[in-house]
């Protein structure tokens, strides 16, 4: 849930262009940042509350050094305090390090330090890790000292350390990402828990597996794999992102830009192999049981796919939140099918259940936008997202392709691929002439009518029922509006008791075999004085404000959240809320 940026190599600004990095991972945490460096001999640190900012006046920006180490906070353990931001060093001030994810056996770990003296400055649990390997540091070597801490460290994590008698540089990881930059001058290296952190300075990488360790040292690197207990080879492999897709360019947010992205987002979403995506099918086809796991806004893709499945194929499928697949484990075998979405394929309640089905034998397929991720390199097969980078915390642009990419699979399951895939590309025209300054107007008015409501609520029916419920997501995260989304057939089961008058409350309609039925349960609504917001290809009597959507048969959740996502990015400009970066949240959930 953090940001790590570490430098080495012969650059002698290191600080300024740590700190520079770390802006660009700002996404992954942002209530505090820190970097560290060697100066003079010793380990000089800065650490900030809040957001990294202008940062042109700090005094380090000056400072030379070659080495430096740096990381953007999500808090978990301890709370928002300049004491509690990383870097964090040992007790005797030699050993310092950045730490992204959780030390689950922290406590325990602590516990013993104290007893042999240990002193903690912060509440973290990463301060425990610099303290453990200070620990060892006194009878091994710098090296074997983090081996043997890791051995003793529980959850996933990723770490970069840094000492201070020692021209080098440990970066390690379990369970979240870290990744090599191998610059173009030799013996230049980056380390960064995200890609856009060093794009700037190479496209070459060379990604750390779980249970790794790589030291960088005289110009050089060396892989260690503590499970196995061997060196390890690894293959430097150049990416195809450009700074540009990772950059804002005439938009005012990120989020903004990656709405807009979708009408040529969904297009490359379906272009994929064919015979990946008829081998997938046929295992689906073939499988004893078959779950979509998913968390957060890829869990209601796989919502949606799970009616999809048994719409468009009469396929059984069942779905679970990653945090959640524990509780079904009885039920996966060597014949289950696990279909995993994620945007990052770092999600660690998703990996979670992935290790569980695959330790019972199932075979796994991950829908994931980051090609070279943990989910993909853990998995049997990989259909990539294809939607470039996605820097805003609120997912949209892979939200759509992840949709599309599981009709697809349905239609392949029903031997109709190619009518899904028409189905597909019809879809995305449609998207392509929706999204237009005209259409965007037309959102901000009804924004700027609803602003200042402190609740509103989301219907649907059929496969735009989890549709409601990403959509209250959106308006949640992006907006700070208490919104929830309902299955319009409930309504009378309890949520009605909610409805006063001029409560929004937003339709999503479609032309399908349920329409009569939710239009049935916005009149309810109506008649409890709602205001109604219908999403729909048509205008309806019962609608107080109508904003339409292209009619686009099954296809009808991918159309039917972007209005919303709109939506909630016009209310957070208008209420003065950063859309990119919601408080408490962070892009890539690292952590359990």
């Amino acid at each position: 849930m953090c940001g790590i940026f570490a430098y080495f190599g012969e650059k002698t600004h290191s600080p300024k262009l740590v700190i520079e990095g770390l802006k660009k991972l700002e996404y992954r945490g942002y209530d505090s940042w820190g970097i560290a460096y060697k100066k003079d001999g010793d380990i000089a640190i800065h650490k900030e509350i809040g957001k990294i900012g202008d940062v042109h006046n700090i005094e380090e920006l000056k400072d030379e050094s070659k080495i430096a180490i740096g990381h953007s906070r999500w808090a978990t353990h301890g709370g928002v305090t300049q004491k509690n931001a990383h870097p964090h060093f040992s007790e005797n001030k030699e050993i310092v390090l950045v730490h992204n994810g959780i030390l689950e056996n922290y406590l325990e770990l602590k516990k013993n330090l104290e007893k042999k003296g240990h002193t903690f400055r912060s509440q973290t649990d990463t301060e425990v890790i610099a303290h453990l390997i200070e620990d060892y540091t006194r009878t091994h070597s710098f090296f074997d000292s983090v081996k043997m801490a890791m051995a003793e460290m529980e959850g996933r994590y990723a770490i970069v350390v840094m000492k201070k008698d020692e021209d080098a540089l440990i970066a390690a990881r379990r369970g979240s990402p870290l990744i090599l930059g191998v610059g173009k001058k030799h013996g230049e290296y980056f380390v960064a828990s995200d890609i856009p952190a060093f794009l700037k300075y190479t496209n070459k990488v060379i990604y750390l597996d779980d249970n790794q360790i790589c030291t960088l040292k005289n110009g050089s690197t060396h892989f260690f794999d503590t499970i196995k207990k061997t060196d390890v080879q690894k293959r430097i492999i150049e990416i195809d992102w450009d700074i540009e897709s990772a950059e804002k360019g005439e938009f005012p947010h990120f989020m903004i830009k990656e709405i807009t992205e979708q009408k040529d987002t969904l297009t490359r979403a379906i272009n994929q192999d064919p015979e990946t995506i008829k081998q997938v099918a046929k295992k689906i086809e073939s499988a004893e049981s078959v779950f979509l796991v998913g968390c957060g806004t890829a869990g209601k893709a796989c919502m949606v796919g799970q009616y999809l499945f048994s719409k468009i194929s009469n396929k059984q499928v069942s779905f679970a939140f990653g945090s959640e697949f524990e509780n079904y484990k009885n039920f996966i075998n060597k014949k289950s099918l696990i279909i995993a979405v994620s945007q990052s394929g770092e999600t660690a309640d998703t990996l979670e259940a992935m290790e569980i089905a695959k330790g019972n034998g199932a075979k796994i397929v991950s829908i994931v936008n980051v090609e070279n991720s943990s989910m993909a390199r853990m998995s049997d097969f990989v259909i990539p997202v294809k939607a470039g980078q996605e820097k805003a915390v609120a997912s949209t642009k892979a939200t759509t392709s992840q949709i599309a990419i599981l009709m697809l699979l349905a239609y392949a399951c029903d031997g109709e691929i190619n009518i899904g895939k028409q189905l597909l590309v019809n879809a995305a025209s449609q998207i392509n002439d929706m999204l237009n300054p005209r259409y965007e107007e037309h959102i901000s008015k009804i924004a700027e009518k609803i602003k200042h409501v402190e609740s509103m609520y989301i219907i649907g029916r059929g496969e735009n029922y989890p549709i409601a419920l990403e959509s209250a997501i959106k308006l949640q995260e992006v907006s700070y509006i208490h919104a929830e989304g309902f299955a319009g057939g409930e309504l009378k089961h309890g949520p009605l008791a909610l409805i006063s008058k001029d409560t929004p409350v937003i339709a999503l309609v479609a032309n399908d075999e349920q329409k009569k039925n939710i239009i049935s349960n916005t009149i309810e609504v109506k008649a409890r004085g709602g205001f109604i917001i219908g999403v729909s290809p048509e205008n309806q009597e019962v609608f107080d404000y109508w904003i339409r959507v292209p009619d686009v048969g099954e296809a009808s959740p991918i159309v039917n959240i972007i209005p919303v996502q709109l939506l909630a990015y016009k209310l957070a400009v208008l209420r003065h809320v950063d859309p990119d970066k919601p408080r408490n949240l962070a892009k890539s959930v690292t952590v359990k």
